[in-house]
């Protein structure tokens, strides 16, 4: 009979390397490419979360934690579920891996709460079918060390904190006597799969060399599985440094360019607002605009007409339907596709019916109607729609790429 095992170990910080390596955003050296297919998504993250990171974070934000977290607080601990080699591979030969796989997170949601496991991938792409569990240590009750001090006598005593709300303490479900607790429960669960309870405190000194050496040999991999996540983590860190100093030399570069740029069109700025200014004063068509901006300051209902007459020409209504729209009547047409010079795009619409009306709370303003709505209006209702049309396809072809529930 081999041995069933269960690793925890605490995570640091977001942990985002080790999601790398979970979800194979990077290639292990460890891991078979031609078998990265068959690895499995166990859990379905909630709505608008799409990584393990994420999830971790989620459940804090939602888990009605009221006290501040600190930036050394362990958000996260990793469990590694498996057994020894030679039965892993039996288990997935005889068809009873999924069943192995449903009764091991079973155990964890059990154990530690449903809602603090947040992750879990079931890997077949390396030498022993293995499950990588994130489980955030959300706990509620008194603290472990509360419980230890005893106030002296004489003591100021304070309100106590609400023992019941939840809280984030790795420390108390990681305690030692919880540890070996874990390794029965989950052990005995692991029975009906033939696999039993490691070697416990000082029976190591009973069991068979061919016992020692199947023990060690699991050990041997998951030191093997660490040290890669170290490596891969290792090297991230260096290439973010190795690409700062790339940009850093590159901003300098940019800065310099930059300055020397912006003096130079300074000086030619000066140097053209010098002419236009002495042009100002020479060129006869300026004096003309000063006359036009004088005819629109009297009649303020031209200046309205040639900006809604320059609108009717950009979404593509031809000169003779726009002077039957200032001439006051109805253009009526069975379908048609209008360009929004703001979405840059068209919209077709059908049963047209274009009017141009003076706005009822300015009668010196015009605006060209739709159907009763005025077409600015118009075009961004029929751009929300096509946004709206655009995510909800993109959801659900995210849900059909993320993997199945156990």
């Amino acid at each position: 009979m081999g041995y069933a095992v269960l690793n925890i170990k605490k995570a640091s910080g977001n942990d985002a390397a080790t999601s790398a390596h979970i979800e194979r955003t990077i290639d292990p050296k460890n891991a078979d490419k031609t078998r990265t297919h068959l690895n499995k998504e166990l859990i379905h993250f909630p709505d608008g979360v799409n990584n393990r990171t994420e999830a971790i974070q989620y459940r804090i934000e939602h888990a009605g934690i009221t006290r501040k977290i600190n930036e050394k607080q362990v958000r996260a601990l990793r469990f590694m579920l498996t057994g020894s080699p030679e039965d892993m591979k039996r288990i997935e030969a005889s068809g009873k891996l999924d069943d192995w796989c449903r009764d091991s997170l079973n155990w964890v949601r059990e154990t530690f709460g449903k809602d603090n496991l947040v992750s879990a991938v079931l890997h077949l792409d390396e030498k022993t079918p293995h499950i990588h569990a994130t489980v955030v240590p959300i706990v509620t009750g008194e603290r472990r060390k509360a419980k230890a001090t005893k106030p002296e006598d004489g003591k100021k005593k304070y309100r106590k904190k609400n023992p019941n709300a939840a809280r984030l303490c790795a420390d108390d479900v990681m305690a030692r006597d919880k540890l070996e607790g874990y390794q029965d429960s989950y052990a005995e669960r692991m029975q009906k799969y033939g696999l039993q309870r490691g070697v416990r405190g000082s029976e190591a000194r009973n069991i068979t060399t061919q016992q020692y050496y199947r023990e060690l040999f699991v050990e041997n991999e998951h030191l093997k599985e660490d040290i890669q996540e170290q490596k891969q983590e290792h090297q991230e860190v260096y290439e973010k440094v190795r690409d700062l100093y790339d940009r850093k030399d590159e901003a300098r570069e940019k800065f310099l360019d930059m300055d020397r740029h912006v003096k130079d069109k300074t000086k030619e700025l000066a140097t053209v607002e010098a002419k236009l200014q002495k042009a100002k004063q020479e060129y006869e068509p300026y004096k003309a605009q000063e006359e036009l901006n004088l005819i629109h300051s009297l009649f303020p209902m031209m200046k309205e007409q040639l900006r809604i007459a320059g609108l009717c020409r950009k979404i593509g209504l031809a000169v003779e339907n726009i002077k039957s729209l200032f001439d006051g009547k109805t253009l009526t047409v069975k379908s048609f596709s209008f360009f929004s010079p703001e979405h840059n795009r068209k919209f077709a619409a059908e049963d047209v019916k274009l009017k141009i009306e003076k706005e009822s709370n300015n009668p010196n303003k015009l605006r060209l109607n739709l159907n009763g709505m005025d077409i600015l209006e118009w075009f961004k209702q029929k751009y929300q729609e096509v946004q709206q049309r655009f995510n909800i396809e993109k959801k659900s072809e995210v849900n059909k790429n993320k993997g199945i529930k156990i």
